[in-house]
């Protein structure tokens, strides 16, 4: 039974600019070391030589596999980078891996895509039906709309490892994943 007192999403506040994958990198880590398991995806970004912008792949935390969802627009293009409909492939993949069972889910961003519904919206609806406690990244400009999506059942932390670990560690004891030590 899930602790309600504990909410099982957290958002960590980023600046623009500012990475948080090694964050999401080091909770996935030592949460592994400890016998749990997690799902979701860290964010990795490169510029290709010669290209007019940068590629966006997520790294898929169970298997190590990336998937690339950015499409180039071309020389001077102002527009959002993500190609949706890879985002959305991506998305349904996680979703299905639900039924796995994960103790902690960590998804790269709460973008325009889900302020809108779309992208990991229903991955972390479904999550929460699960009580698998989630965390993902927030950039100041969503922030009002993660909180919309979130409501009582969400929280925003500092882009702090500690604070990070100290949340995910009571949100996994909340929704009673803790497994046995014997």
């Amino acid at each position: 039974m899930t602790d309600l007192a504990i909410p099982l999403q957290a958002a960590i506040r980023v600046e623009k600019d500012r990475p948080v994958d090694d964050i999401f990198g080091a909770v996935a880590e030592l949460l592994r070391a400890e016998g749990l398991v997690v799902a979701g995806f860290l964010q990795w970004e490169r510029t290709d030589d010669g290209a007019c912008c940068g590629r966006i792949e997520l790294e898929d935390l169970a298997s190590g596999e990336r998937h690339q969802i950015s499409q180039a627009l071309g020389p001077g293009a102002r527009g959002c980078r993500l190609d949706p409909q890879a985002l959305a492939d991506v998305a349904e993949r996680l979703l299905s891996g639900l039924e796995n069972d994960p103790d902690l889910l960590i998804l790269n961003r709460f973008g325009k895509g889900e302020a809108e519904g779309e992208g990991f919206r229903a991955v972390m609806e479904e999550a929460c039906a699960r009580d698998i406690p989630v965390l993902i990244a927030v950039r100041e400009s969503y922030v009002e709309a993660w909180e919309r999506f979130a409501g009582d059942l969400g929280l925003l932390l500092p882009p702090d490892l500690d604070v990070v670990v100290d949340w995910v560690r009571r949100a996994v004891a909340a929704a009673g994943r803790l497994r046995d030590a014997a």
